[in-house]
């Protein structure tokens, strides 16, 4: 009788000790899975996902905007009702984006820029500049009426030149910063035509360019000037805010 008493026990114990380490087994799936299949999205683009971590590659900022996932599909009706309204949401994005939204991706594509250049940075500068002219490239002129469309041409035309050349000049920092000061015009031209969506500052160095002078558009109040680097870092003043 005993014996069949201390059997139980020990059946019973082996149960719970099994239910415990399936759960335990169950939990840390769950969260690896949803660790593994966690997307990330970039801040100015949220359409680009990806790991956290990952650079986008429109504007080259970091993905680290956590996307919300939805819930499986469980059949073939549904994934095609599911592809339909992701088409439908990607077809009312395109149209309502707007001139400013087209100039809000190139402004963000120069400040990315004019940060490498203030590092002393010339790779980076590069990179970005190759990121700033396919910006450049992507505006849709056909949201545009005439007169606007003229003033993009005749600003994008210059711009795209410049944003050329500090693409194809990694290694060449003094030459990235000369097409820079003509680089950051045609960008003060293009936000005074269209706008923009943050706050903005005109800085002014009065040693770049030779000693002639020149603007530049940063994103903050504090001075980090592209045309000095690490040399005068914070040469330079406040002239304007957008």
């Amino acid at each position: 009788m005993k014996n069949i008493i201390i059997s139980a026990i020990v059946m019973a114990f082996v149960l719970v000790s099994c239910n415990q380490k399936n759960k335990q087994t169950e939990t840390t799936t769950t969260e690896t899975t949803a660790t593994i299949s966690q997307l990330y999205a970039c801040s100015m683009h949220p359409e680009v996902t990806g790991k956290k971590g990952d650079k986008c590659p429109k504007c080259g900022m970091e993905l680290t905007e956590p996307v919300l996932q939805k819930e499986p599909v469980k059949n073939q009706e549904e994934t095609k009702a599911t592809d339909t309204v992701a088409k439908t949401e990607v077809t009312n994005s395109v149209a309502t984006v707007s001139p400013k939204d087209y100039a809000n991706d190139i402004i963000t594509c120069y400040l990315n820029l004019k940060n490498k250049l203030a590092k002393d940075d010339s790779k980076g500068a590069a990179e970005n500049g190759k990121l700033l002219l396919a910006s450049l490239n992507r505006f849709d002129t056909e949201t545009l009426n005439a007169k606007q469309k003229k003033e993009y041409l005749d600003i994008a035309d210059d711009a795209q030149e410049h944003a050329e050349h500090i693409g194809a000049n990694a290694g060449k920092l003094e030459h990235q910063r000369e097409h820079f000061v003509l680089l950051s015009k045609d960008i003060n031209d293009l936000i005074k035509a269209f706008g923009s969506n943050r706050q903005l500052y005109q800085d002014y160095c009065p040693m770049a360019d030779d000693g002639k002078g020149a603007i530049w558009i940063s994103e903050t109040k504090e001075i980090k000037n592209p045309y000095q680097g690490s040399k005068m870092l914070t040469c330079g003043s406040v002239k304007k805010t957008y």
